[in-house]
């Protein structure tokens, strides 16, 4: 299905591209959110007579958009949660989570926005970047940890998970041997 970008669209185009892409990608996501239009001749025409508008419209929320990383950007935000003695939490810290934890830090922040590739699922800093316009983003750090000391530490940039009492044994191997007495060298 072809259809006509009104915003830059990640892995897409520009605005003003005409791009074919699934018809389900473009009935379930661009055309509800406003992000493009079906390239029939009359949304062609319509998209000539207001491309001065959804120009100034998309370099107003640009601008926001950049104002607001430039507040956001560097920030650090702190997330206790339970995990084990090697820092595997016993959840994750999704997206949704992230999202919540900024806008409860004064930023207006959908969880579609945070682009996270994967639940984290250990202990540690975070680096996540917030999407706040397709062309502005803004780098997060997010603290997860078991305790708020355990995350101040962390913040100092010290190891919160060591292996102390831990002995290692190493065993030094010999020749390995088959059953028909050939041996390779390990």
């Amino acid at each position: 299905m072809e259809v006509i970008l009104l915003e830059r669209v990640g892995h897409l185009g520009q605005m003003g591209d005409v791009v074919n892409v699934k018809p389900g990608f473009a009935r379930n996501f661009l055309l509800p959110r406003g992000k493009a239009l079906r390239a029939t001749k009359a949304n062609r025409e319509f998209f000539e007579s207001q491309k001065v508008q959804l120009e100034a419209r998309n370099l107003e929320r640009k601008a926001e958009a950049a104002a607001v990383a430039e507040k956001l950007d560097g920030q650090s935000f702190i997330v206790v949660r339970s995990a084990g003695e090697m820092g595997h939490l016993y959840g994750s810290v999704s997206s949704r989570d992230i999202a919540d934890l900024i806008t409860a830090g004064g930023f207006s922040v959908a969880r579609s926005q945070v682009e996270l590739s994967a639940p984290i699922k250990a202990v540690g800093l975070h680096s996540v970047s917030i999407a706040l316009h397709p062309e502005v983003h803004a780098k997060v750090t997010v603290n997860i940890a078991r305790s708020q000391e355990e995350a101040e530490r962390q913040a100092r940039g010290e190891a919160v998970i060591t292996r102390d009492n831990e002995e290692i044994f190493v065993r030094e191997v010999g020749p390995i041997t088959d059953e028909e007495g050939y041996h390779e060298e390990a």
